[in-house]
């Protein structure tokens, strides 16, 4: 049998929206209203990378074929980054499917230089899963969290049912490309998918690459969106883009955390943490400057750190500034908490664990991170209060 776009809607998690097209089915982790507030087209892109994004069913069969569309996004003449599909069978990996290069879907390269964008296009992907053992099985399709993937079908030789929640605590996350996973090697390797395993909670990863940017949308989508728990990891990209000076990077989360508790989460537990260890942000204002460099890609701060004292942002300021935030909050909502992200990743797992280009994590630490935070945030009696 064969499940066309519109049957696989009931099949999707961790997805808060999703669009039909002539070829299929796009997955949207931004509703359409919260991308045409947005004047940066950055954040529609990263919305539309599905991380977190599975197809969740429970079936006997032992043959399953997925047909997608991926786009991915290059720049110049670079190779684009390896994607893959993870399959997932009653709780454990059961393959890593790696989607097709070139030759299939659609790739749009940038030029660095100039800013022209070429667009070539080849024929839809089709991933055939390895033969299911028999009986029936809770099986997941982890979708690749680093390009865009447009779900045509699902061919399967017996009948499908949407799979069954994991427990009953959904896990609503949102943070920057770090939590997006732009470092991990597959999806279910992105930090915050470890830690939703670790833990057996399911996971709507609303991290937005570049684009945790405090945007009201963005708190609007979490306070409409169903969730048990509720993590929001802020500050970086604030400080990368040198977007804020701490005049209005305080009240503007203050705000960000008032919208999320009207409505449904007045009471919902909800965590602030602040940002990761990131040596070349911690003193040091941004914008950064990304380089291609022939050891490869590299960023560097352009900031003054005399400038910290005219309400210039760095990490360090960001952390103090969040846990005042926090404490001031705590004083009247008992069910927000602070986690400091040096407790997920400080100077001495940096140390240890190189950043590859200076400020994303790579998998061996997003696994760290994960576990941490699973361990400390998701564990029962945590300041999530998992029950």
């Amino acid at each position: 049998m064969e499940i066309n776009d519109v049957d696989l809607i009931p099949l999707l998690r961790g997805a808060l929206d999703y669009e039909s097209t002539a070829r299929g089915l796009v997955p949207w982790r931004l509703p359409s209203w919260a991308r045409e507030q947005s004047y940066d087209p950055a954040v529609g892109r990263v919305a539309g990378e599905p991380t977190g994004v599975r197809l969740d069913l429970r079936t006997a069969a032992t043959s399953l074929v997925l047909r997608t569309h991926p786009t991915r996004r290059v720049s110049s003449d670079a190779a684009a980054p390896q994607a893959f599909y993870d399959v997932i069978v009653d709780g454990a990996l059961f393959a890593r499917l790696p989607s097709p290069g070139e030759d299939a879907g659609t790739t749009l390269r940038t030029d660095r230089f100039t800013g022209k964008v070429t667009r070539i296009k080849g024929v839809d992907a089709r991933l055939r899963v390895p033969d299911l053992p028999a009986g029936e099985h809770h099986v997941q399709i982890w979708l690749p969290h680093n390009e865009t993937t447009e779900l045509i079908s699902l061919f399967s030789d017996a009948e499908v049912d949407p799979g069954p929640t994991v427990s009953g605590t959904h896990w609503l996350h949102h943070g920057s490309s770090i939590s997006h996973g732009f470092d991990a090697a597959h999806p279910t390797g992105t930090w915050p998918a470890v830690a939703a395993a670790a833990a057996r909670v399911e996971l709507t990863n609303l991290a937005l690459s570049g684009q945790a940017m405090l945007d009201p949308f963005t708190a609007r989508t979490i306070r409409s969106a169903e969730a048990d728990v509720i993590s929001v990891k802020l500050g970086i990209n604030i400080v990368n883009e040198d977007a804020m000076r701490l005049r209005t990077f305080v009240p503007a989360v203050h705000g960000f955390l008032d919208t999320i508790r009207e409505g449904g989460h007045a009471q919902t537990p909800l965590l602030l943490v602040s940002p990761l260890h990131c040596r070349i942000q911690e003193t040091t204002p941004g914008p950064l400057l990304f380089e291609e460099l022939d050891s490869g890609p590299r960023y560097s701060p352009l900031g003054d750190p005399d400038d910290v004292s005219q309400g210039r942002l760095t990490l360090q300021v960001v952390r103090t500034a969040l846990r005042q935030i926090a404490n001031q909050r705590m004083a009247t909502d008992p069910h927000l908490h602070f986690l400091d992200g040096l407790e997920l990743f400080g100077a001495a797992d940096e140390a240890d664990l190189p950043l590859r280009d200076q400020l994303h994590p790579g998998s061996e630490a997003h696994l760290r991170i994960g576990q941490r935070f699973a361990n400390v945030a998701l564990a029962r009696g945590g300041p999530l209060n998992l029950q």
